[in-house]
């Protein structure tokens, strides 16, 4: 039973006032605190003229602090013309800031008529030598009507590093690298190694675009993402032959260094890729249009 009941047919039927405390306050053991109802109108309304304060706030010890709920319409609308319409937070680490489900149709849609739709930002950026949090996960097949538009360079697929390296540290971003015996990465150290299996991903100002057949590094296994196609800075050696723009490039005895391949007979099945960039002398990285052959 209430204990409190406000009717009115023209005006507000209960007006909470305070200087300095809550205006209404409402507490039940069983049921809601405080029920709003309306034929015509919103059931609740909360405003409020405080930079620092929500028109409406709800907090839960252990369940939703709001729950919106409406057979035609949204069940929770947010609009804000300064700032974000919803915000959503949670400080445990397995629960999500905002979740959205459906049972018919899209859990969370987002559209948006100059920006994008939808952002996803992670600050553990996930980079070339290990894992982090990633910025969207998709369990399930993904639909691209559009353009896929990728800010990387090239076409990226992990290996393991060779377990004679230790920690791996010695595999780094830029360095020409070969398969062992085992089918791992080593760094190249004779000319025209026809193992040679490209250079790894992520020197200079490239990131791969697509990292391939991706899993946990560290401990006693270490992975190094490999350039497939596409560009990418590769560690070269100028010493004996300079290197210009559209030469074939290949394994040198500089260990973990491109040179120019000058013997075409002895070069095939062991080219990294085109030169983009020239080199005129000595050692240093050079920008490669990456295909093996």
């Amino acid at each position: 039973m209430a204990h409190t009941f406000g009717q009115s047919d023209a005006d507000d039927a209960v007006v909470g006032k305070s200087g300095s405390g809550r205006g209404i306050v409402g507490e039940s053991k069983d049921q809601a605190g405080v029920a709003g109802i309306s034929k015509n109108f919103v059931g609740v309304w909360g405003e409020s003229a405080s930079d620092g304060h929500p028109g409406v706030f709800g907090r839960s010890q252990k369940w939703q602090g709001v729950h919106g709920e409406s057979d035609n319409q949204a069940g929770v609308v947010g609009i804000s013309k300064n700032f974000v319409g919803v915000w959503g937070e949670s400080s445990n680490d397995k629960h999500p800031g905002v979740f959205g489900r459906s049972q018919k149709w899209q859990g969370v849609h987002g559209e948006s008529d100059d920006q994008a739709g939808v952002v996803g930002v992670s600050k553990h950026f996930v980079g070339v030598w290990g894992e982090g949090s990633p910025a969207g996960f998709f369990k399930g097949d993904v639909h691209v009507t559009g353009d896929l538009i990728l800010e990387g360079a090239d076409l990226a697929e992990q290996f393991e590093v060779a377990d004679t390296l230790g920690c791996g540290e010695e595999v780094g971003p830029g360095m020409v690298v070969v398969l062992n015996d085992d089918g791992a990465l080593a760094p190249s150290t004779r000319e025209y190694d026809t193992r040679v299996a490209g250079v790894v991903s992520g020197a200079g100002d490239r990131v791969p675009a697509i990292v391939l057949d991706r899993q946990e590094t560290g401990g006693s296994s270490w992975r190094r993402a490999v350039a497939l196609v596409g560009k990418a800075w590769c560690q070269a050696d100028a010493t004996t032959r300079p290197i210009q723009v559209g030469d074939l490039l290949t394994t040198s005895s500089s260990r973990g260094h491109a040179m120019a391949a000058s013997d075409r007979h002895a070069a095939f099945g062991a080219i990294i890729g085109k030169a983009l960039t020239p080199l005129t002398s000595g050692t240093g990285l050079v920008l490669v249009l990456v295909g093996l052959g």
